[in-house]
């Protein structure tokens, strides 16, 4: 697993104290982005799934696990492994995405589309400098979405997720 970053006690990557694992590797390449070094796929520190996880699990204060990037859906598998162990766990799941839920569901691929199914909520679209705000909960521009993953699957459509 290629590892940009990783961060403990979040309280900006959504609710609670939440563990950042920042992949490495985005193909969006979003001008404006706060995470330009991510980009790269050939960057970063490989890692372990396993390795991930143990620090995950280090502070037991941790309330989720929270992937970005870099792209998260642009390593699915390991981030799938990931998220497991998160929700194994008693952890909640956020993940970042340049792509709409839309696109993911519909149009991504089968390691993609497992990924998605085990994500909670997914913040999604990619970040528009246009729109950026700063006082925005969870998200850096006003296009993107807090999506309630579970509804939505179950629902058939988007479900939003409030503020």
């Amino acid at each position: 697993m290629k590892i940009y970053g990783l961060v403990q006690d979040s309280i900006v990557d959504g609710p609670g104290f939440r563990f950042g694992c920042f992949v490495q590797g985005c193909p969006h390449n979003c001008p404006g982005c706060h995470n330009p070094d991510s980009h790269d796929p050939a960057g970063g520190t490989e890692m372990s799934v396993e390795e991930v996880a143990r620090e995950l699990l280090k502070n037991p204060m941790t309330d989720g696990l929270t992937l970005s990037g870099g792209e998260p859906f642009a390593q699915p598998e390991e981030c799938l492994r990931l998220a497991k162990i998160a929700h194994e766990h008693g952890l909640n799941v956020w993940s970042y995405s340049g792509w709409t839920f839309e696109h993911l569901r519909d149009g991504g691929t089968e390691a993609q589309k497992a990924l998605l199914a085990e994500v909670d909520v997914l913040v999604d679209g990619p970040f528009v400098l246009a729109e950026r705000s700063l006082t925005l909960p969870f998200r850096g521009s006003r296009n993107q979405r807090l999506i309630d993953v579970k509804a939505s699957l179950a629902a058939g459509e988007t479900v939003i997720r409030p503020d």
